[in-house]
């Protein structure tokens, strides 16, 4: 039998990225990036296809912060439209995947999309997916109502996996892990926000929220962890989760710059964190089996992972995304070959 070393590299801050290909701040509109798919399809297109060519092996649609009412909101758009334009969004990646894959024939496996799926506190502009108070007052059905659609139109639409981010509190957290269940054939991550080095942004703790959801859908989920965290509380996040007795959980980790982000002033502080890529090798180390980007960190970060990456693999060998791209047992040896 082959013992796998498994590194998946996954794609960065789409908003930052983006800016590169629309000339303009993305940042302070309550769509926030999802409006380009409207206004810009083809600088959407480009920026997934910016990460791809950076080496990233999955990347993740541009609908994190697209939902039914806050497309009727914002851009006028009926019901329809709104759900036909976070279809765009998947058509758009698969057109960026389909571009790469002509530039790399070489290439053995390909790239996956993962389509978002943002907190219910992203739809209320306040930067509640970093605090997650709103799961005290909101119901669970509501949760589940709002959630439905978007996963139900990104599934629909052929996204490989969902990637359930930015989560602030255990209540939705369990609301989506109980809500996937009604789509039995597709597969996600679940990552979370947080606050400080042991707990998620509503306060509970990674560790138990982690193998709580873990025990309600194992058979769905393909990695549990964090995302748009200053990434010096990452180890310290993980550092339990594994610890002797308890189930293995595969961990995920892509996280912002390590800047300070305010609603009202925006990102600050940037000359005062170290690159995102300096970490890699410590988390690879710790166990985290994928890692990428979220806001502040552009294709070129994706491109220095995509070395540390590279190096963790020449000391082992690889199972392909995810571990569902492969069809038998065997090794895919450096990545996917396409860098």
């Amino acid at each position: 039998m082959c013992a796998c070393r498994k590194a998946v590299l996954l794609d960065g801050g789409f908003s930052t990225q983006l800016v590169e290909n629309v000339g303009e701040e993305v940042d302070g509109h309550p769509l926030w990036s999802a409006r380009y798919l409207a206004s810009h399809p083809k600088a959407v297109m480009q920026t997934h296809l910016d990460f791809l060519r950076a080496g990233a092996e999955v990347t993740i649609t541009n609908t994190y912060q697209a939902s039914i009412g806050g497309f009727k909101e914002h851009l006028g758009l009926s019901e329809e439209e709104s759900l036909r334009l976070m279809r765009r969004a998947v058509e758009l990646a698969k057109e960026a995947v389909d571009i790469y894959m002509k530039e790399n024939p070489s290439c053995k496996v390909r790239p996956l999309i993962a389509g978002s799926v943002g907190p219910y506190g992203a739809s209320l502009h306040d930067g509640s997916e970093y605090r997650g108070e709103y799961a005290d007052t909101v119901s669970r059905q509501t949760l589940a109502d709002w959630h439905r659609p978007r996963i139900e139109t990104l599934v629909a639409a052929g996204v490989d996996l969902l990637a359930l981010e930015t989560i602030p509190a255990q209540k939705e957290a369990e609301v989506l892990v109980e809500l996937i269940k009604d789509f039995p054939r597709v597969r996600a991550w679940i990552s979370f926000s947080s606050k400080d080095y042991h707990q998620i942004s509503h306060g509970e703790l990674l560790r138990d929220v982690a193998h709580e959801c873990w025990s309600r859908n194992s058979n769905q989920l393909v990695a549990v962890g964090v995302n748009c965290l200053n990434p010096k509380y990452v180890t310290s996040l993980f550092s339990r989760i594994n610890e002797e007795g308890r189930p293995h959980i595969p961990l995920i980790v892509y996280p912002n710059s390590g800047e300070v982000y305010s609603p009202k002033t925006g990102w600050t502080d940037p000359d005062n964190v170290a690159s995102v890529d300096s970490y890699v090798d410590e988390w690879l180390s710790l166990g985290v089996e994928y890692v990428g980007g979220c806001c502040r960190t552009n294709a070129e970060d994706i491109r220095r992972m995509r070395g540390h990456v590279d190096r963790w693999l020449k000391e082992g060998t690889f199972t392909g995304p995810m571990g569902i791209v492969s069809t038998n047992s065997s090794c895919i040896t450096n990545s996917v070959g396409c860098h």
